[in-house]
């Protein structure tokens, strides 16, 4: 990992005028939604938003020009009390010469506090719990490709709550007896070299009326939700995934809490021959072939 010194051995960087790279840019994921010392379950947080060229069309960096990079933390899962879960944080890449690439933190889980509010939107939203519908995904939204997808809704019986979405697939709704749901599935990138699932929904945590465990978190780091009277599940760091939701359960009051969600991650692939090495705040670079691979995992900057 560099501390903000030039990382040399990376490419000569001495080819002139623009050139192409291709990235990755993902969002934290949602926290999922706290008991607050109720029976009933929570909801999962929603996965970061997800958005990358990988494959398509290249974007243009200039000679000389400082990228910005930053990388969104996960939102965090509401202790019990008069608190709710956070959402997850953007996550960004700005430069002269390019449109700022800006993916949206997951929408927090709903909490049950014997009222509810519904998922919080964002990247992808965050799931619903008793009585309330799921948030919004994709928001605000990204096209041609939607950045996330929308939290599951509460399904009209038992205790328990809807997962978070992800960036494939909408979260789960809680089943007509009560079983919890879960998160939506993420997308498999292979901008490294190697195939990594990213941006997963968290499961809903499990009610006391219901008769399964909590809900399973989507592929991508989606946290699991928590088992009757278990704090949920975390996202997954460096994937974007959403919280796991709380277990609710007998005898009240039970305090659990919602898993935080993961954060974020950014990702730029670059012709080795173009690699300039100067950059911070990075994990150590990789090759894939003809390119390098450079990732952060928190705030940093690279110079074209």
């Amino acid at each position: 990992m560099s501390f903000g010194y030039q990382v040399l051995g990376f490419g000569s960087g001495s080819a002139p005028g623009p050139y192409e790279i291709e990235y990755l840019v993902v969002a934290g994921g949602g926290a999922g939604g706290t008991t607050r010392c109720s029976s009933p379950s929570s909801a999962g947080g929603g996965a970061g938003g997800y958005l990358t060229n990988f494959g398509g069309t290249a974007i243009e960096l200039t000679n000389g020009e400082t990228y910005t990079i930053v990388v969104g933390a996960g939102g965090v899962g509401a202790t019990t009390g008069s608190a709710s879960s956070t959402p997850g944080e953007l996550s960004s890449l700005v430069g002269t010469g390019i449109s700022t690439v800006t993916a949206a933190g997951g929408g927090e889980g709903d909490s049950y506090t014997g009222t509810t509010s519904g998922g919080g939107d964002g990247g992808s939203g965050g799931g619903g719990s008793m009585g309330s519908g799921g948030g919004t995904g994709n928001t605000p939204a990204t096209s041609p490709v939607a950045q996330g997808q929308d939290g599951g809704d509460f399904g009209g019986s038992g205790q328990n709550a809807g997962g978070g979405g992800g960036h494939t697939g909408v979260g789960g709704d809680s089943g007509p007896s009560g079983q919890a749901a879960p998160g939506g599935g993420g997308t498999s990138n292979s901008i490294t070299g190697s195939a990594v699932y990213y941006a997963g929904g968290g499961g809903s945590g499990a009610g006391w009326a219901g008769p399964d465990p909590g809900g399973a978190g989507g592929d991508g780091g989606g946290g699991n939700g928590g088992n009757h009277n278990v704090t949920g599940t975390v996202g997954t760091d460096n994937l974007g995934g959403g919280g796991g939701g709380a277990g609710g359960g007998p005898p009240d009051p039970v305090c659990t809490s919602g898993g935080n969600g993961g954060k974020g991650i950014i990702i730029l692939r670059i012709p080795t021959s173009s690699y300039t090495g100067t950059v911070t705040g990075n994990e150590t670079p990789t090759t894939d072939g003809a390119y390098t691979i450079v990732k952060w995992h928190g705030d940093g900057t690279y110079v074209a």
